[in-house]
């Protein structure tokens, strides 16, 4: 039977693993998969290789550990907007968003999962939301909390979720992976979620224009 670890000894091994993830991060993000090695890892990590095979058996776990620990890092308190606003609530919510994807290595983390999704098709689908769950979340309850209170109209709030999600992200961020000199200003981005509340308000808010009704020809009895 496995004699189980003390109090200290689990701090020091938390603490290991800690500093083994952040130099297998820079490591990855820099070199890539194939030129990072775990002796290198070790030494960026200042632990033995035995410490760092205990924690890591294999090179593959370490790099799910990595992209997993990066996707899991707190992004912030995502609030729920009170109810009754619905385009100021849209706007704290698009926000919020706008700075999950501003996250440091972001686009780099999320271009080496891109990379290696053949070598990790576990992972790829483990990681799709890749830390967007909270605010995908709150936003999901936040419509569906509008809708209750009759100021907005949608059959699908996960749907419309991820359509205004999807907005800001294609303009925002999913260029930045294409172009590398891809930037935005305060002023465009704030352009950019403005324009996806409008979207969505116009097409869903409770005081949307409805369509005029084609007017009938008078030669039609």
């Amino acid at each position: 039977m496995a004699r189980e670890l003390s109090a200290y000894h689990r701090q020091i091994a938390a603490g290991n693993r800690a500093a083994i993830i952040a130099a297998a991060t820079a490591l990855f993000l820099e070199h890539g998969y194939d030129r990072t090695s775990l002796t290198r890892v070790a030494e960026g990590a200042g632990v033995s290789k035995a410490t760092l095979f205990k924690q890591f058996p294999t090179k593959a776990e370490l790099f799910e550990a990595m992209v997993l620990a990066a996707g899991d890092a707190p992004a912030g308190e995502v609030v729920d907007p009170p109810i009754g606003d619905f385009s100021g609530g849209l706007t704290a919510l698009g926000n919020a968003y706008v700075e999950l994807l501003n996250r440091p290595r972001m686009e780099q983390l999320l271009r080496i999962l891109i990379g290696e999704s053949q070598r990790f098709p576990e992972l790829r689908e483990r990681t799709f939301d890749f830390g967007t769950l909270p605010v995908f979340a709150a936003l999901g309850r936040y419509l569906r909390a509008e809708a209750a209170a009759g100021t907005a109209h949608m059959d699908d709030p996960d749907a419309v979720a991820a359509q205004f999600l999807g907005m800001i992200a294609t303009v925002v961020f999913w260029p930045r992976l294409i172009h590398g000199g891809w930037s935005l200003s305060e002023d465009e981005t704030r352009n950019v979620v403005d324009e996806a509340v409008r979207t969505i308000v116009a097409r869903f808010g409770a005081g949307r224009i409805r369509p005029a009704a084609t007017p009938r020809s008078s030669r039609e009895g």
